[in-house]
C-alpha cells in the first residue's frame, strides 16, 4: 500500500510539472517573450528589463542588479558596456567603493524607456480587455497567488472593505462554514446543519434596528463575515464568526468582532454574549483581545467530536 501510495504521489508531481511547464510555454507566447524583439524594439526581454530596473531605482549598481535578476555577472556587465556604447545609460564613480559605478539613463535612455513603457501598457491592456471583466479579476488574483506561492515571505499592503450581505452571500456562508471547519477540525455536516439553521433564522426575523450581517471582501472575493443577532432586549449575540484561512493574520477578524461592539452599543445593547469551542484557538484570542470574558464551559459531543463549549460575554 505505502508504495501504492508513493507512486501515486510522484504521478501527481510529475502532472504538475508537466502542467507548469505547458501554462510557461502557453504565457511566454502570449506576451510576446518569443519575439526577435521584445514590445516592438530591436531589444531582448532581459536588456529591456535592465533597462526597466536602472529607471526605476534611484540609485543601482551593476553588482545590485545581478544579484537582483539572478543574471550572470558577465553577461549584465555586456549588457551595460551596450547600452553607455548607445548612449543609454551613463556610468558615475562611487564616493565609497571606487569598483563600483552608479547606473543611470541618459536622456536618450529615458526617451527609449518611455517609449517601451507606453508599448507595453498598450499589449497589456489590450491583452485584458479582450476577456470580461469578471476573468480579468479572476487573472489578476491568479497572478498574485502565483507570485505569494514563490515569495511568501514578500509584504503586500492588502485592501479589504465589510459590507453588507448580497444575494448569494449567506448560501456561501453556510458552504465556508462547512468546508473550512471539517477540513481544520473535522467536524461533520452537523456543524453545516447548524449554521444554516443560523441564517435561515437571521433571515426570517431580522431586526435592521437590532441586528446586522458584515461580509468582508478582499480583490472582490468574500473572505470573511460575522452578524449580531438580539438574544433579548438587553442581550446581543455575537454569531458566525470566519476568517478564510487565506486571509489570516490580516487583522480582518478583530476588525469585524469590533463592528459588532460598536454597532451594539449604538443600538442600546448592554453586554454581547457568543458562544464558542475551546479549540477555536485564534478566535477566542480575538475574543480576549476585544475584552470579553470567558463565563461558562460545558462538556458535550458535538458535530462528531467530544468538545468543551463555552460562553463568552462582554458588557457594553
Amino acid at each position: 500500500m505505502l508504495d501504492l501510495v508513493r507512486q501515486t504521489d510522484s504521478s501527481s508531481f510529475n502532472d504538475r510539472v508537466s502542467t507548469f511547464r505547458e501554462f510557461n510555454r502557453f504565457y511566454t507566447q502570449k506576451i510576446g517573450v518569443l519575439r526577435n524583439g521584445y514590445l516592438g524594439s530591436s531589444l531582448s526581454l532581459t536588456k529591456v528589463r535592465v533597462l526597466y530596473e536602472i529607471a526605476n531605482r534611484k540609485k543601482t549598481t551593476a553588482s545590485e542588479l545581478s544579484r537582483d535578476l539572478a543574471l550572470d555577472p558577465g553577461y549584465l556587465s555586456r549588457i551595460v558596456k551596450a547600452f553607455s556604447r548607445e548612449d543609454i545609460i551613463e556610468r558615475s564613480r562611487s564616493t565609497t567603493d571606487g569598483r563600483e559605478s552608479f547606473l543611470r539613463l541618459t536622456n536618450n535612455g529615458r526617451r527609449l524607456f518611455t517609449s517601451l513603457n507606453n508599448h507595453a501598457e498598450i499589449e497589456i491592456s489590450g491583452l485584458l480587455n479582450s476577456i470580461p471583466p469578471i476573468e480579468q479579476k479572476r487573472l489578476i488574483e491568479a497572478m498574485q497567488t502565483i507570485e505569494h506561492a514563490f515569495h511568501p515571505e514578500q509584504k503586500h499592503e492588502v485592501q479589504y472593505s465589510l459590507r453588507a450581505p448580497r444575494p448569494g452571500d449567506l448560501g456561501w456562508i453556510v458552504y465556508r462554514h462547512g468546508a473550512v471547519y471539517a477540513q481544520e477540525y473535522g467536524w461533520n455536516q452537523e456543524f453545516e446543519g447548524l449554521v444554516a439553521k443560523i441564517v435561515a433564522h437571521f433571515i426570517e426575523h431580522y431586526c435592521p434596528e437590532r441586528e446586522r450581517f458584515w461580509i468582508a471582501e478582499m480583490n472582490g472575493e468574500i473572505v470573511g463575515c460575522v452578524c449580531i443577532v438580539q438574544k433579548s432586549r438587553a442581550v446581543a449575540q455575537l454569531r458566525l464568526l470566519l476568517v478564510e484561512p487565506k486571509a489570516r493574520g490580516l487583522g480582518i477578524g478583530s476588525r469585524l468582532v469590533r463592528e459588532c461592539t460598536t454597532f451594539a452599543k449604538n443600538a442600546g445593547y448592554e453586554k454581547i454574549t457568543l458562544w464558542t469551542n475551546s479549540v477555536l484557538r485564534k478566535a477566542r484570542k480575538v475574543y480576549q483581545s476585544e475584552g470579553y470574558r470567558l463565563k461558562h464551559k460545558e462538556r458535550h459531543h458535538s458535530f462528531g467530536h467530544d468538545l468543551t463549549s463555552e460562553t463568552w460575554e462582554l458588557r457594553l
